[in-house]
């Protein structure tokens, strides 16, 4: 239940959709006889559109969940493995286009090529199903098999889990498939903004990992604050940012993490 409810409020609840859907209902309304409200409406859905949009508030918003956990030291001793978040690549435009094609976060896969070699002895593990509403039969896990072993990969080093639909099923299945030991060591691979909420799960279910943030939306320097970067460029951010603070607070409520803001 929680998967199709969170998919079905996203729809809603995603802030450009949210803010034109009020400034219509606002420009509707002012042909009636509450014009007042709706002028109103459409007044405050143009300010905050303006205001979310225009400025750097995307950024604000993401740089905290970006920083929260730093990048392990370079010395780390070899793990035991290397678990790899679903999230990067569009398996359904990739069948389409008859190649692989990925979003904002295709570091993840890359990463995970990059510790795999630099750890020969750890396995390798994708986790990641269909986080479609409708159609379930395309898996992400697919893809990721055909794009790592295109680039190498021994197809001995690779596990893969293919029914997770979220992170919570993510480190839940993973879990089971694996059944991690005590004093073993796992790298957990993900976006730098979903990485507090995928510690927070991990933890949740027991599984000790350390994480390994890749797939940066933010620089973390002066140049995330200038007022000329295109408003193209900053939709994104506001939308990735709104959708994992929700997130968040959401596996909180519903005792999926152990903390509100899981720290390291």
């Amino acid at each position: 239940m929680f998967f199709p409810v969170s998919k079905i409020f996203w729809l809603v609840a995603e802030p450009l959709t949210f803010l034109i859907l009020l400034a219509l209902i606002g420009v509707v309304l002012m042909f009636t006889r509450f014009w007042r409200a709706g002028r109103a409406l459409a007044a405050a859905g143009a300010f905050a559109m303006a205001l979310l949009f225009l400025t750097p508030v995307g950024v604000a918003l993401l740089l905290p969940m970006e920083n929260r956990f730093p990048p392990p030291p370079v010395d780390l001793p070899a793990p035991t493995g290397i678990i790899v978040l679903g999230g990067a690549l569009n398996q359904s435009r990739s069948v389409a286009r008859g190649q692989a094609t990925f979003g904002g976060d295709g570091e993840r896969l890359i990463a995970g090529i990059e510790l795999s070699k630099r750890y020969p002895s750890a396995r390798l593990v994708f986790t990641g199903g269909s986080g479609n509403l409708v159609e379930q039969t395309i898996v992400e896990s697919t893809g990721v098999k055909k794009f790592w072993l295109d680039m190498g990969v021994p197809p001995d080093r690779m596990e893969f889990e293919s029914r997770s639909r979220n992170t919570w099923e993510n480190a839940l299945f993973t879990r089971d498939l694996l059944r991690p030991k005590p004093g073993e060591t796992w790298l957990l691979v993900t976006s730098a903004w979903h990485m507090p909420r995928s510690m927070g799960i991990f933890r949740r279910l027991g599984f000790d990992v350390i994480a390994y943030p890749v797939a940066y939306r933010t620089s973390g320097d002066s140049s995330d604050w200038s007022f000329l970067r295109p408003a193209f460029e900053r939709v994104p951010l506001v939308v990735l940012a709104f959708r994992e603070w929700i997130g968040l607070l959401a596996y909180r409520l519903t005792g999926k993490t152990d903390a509100l803001f899981p720290a390291p």
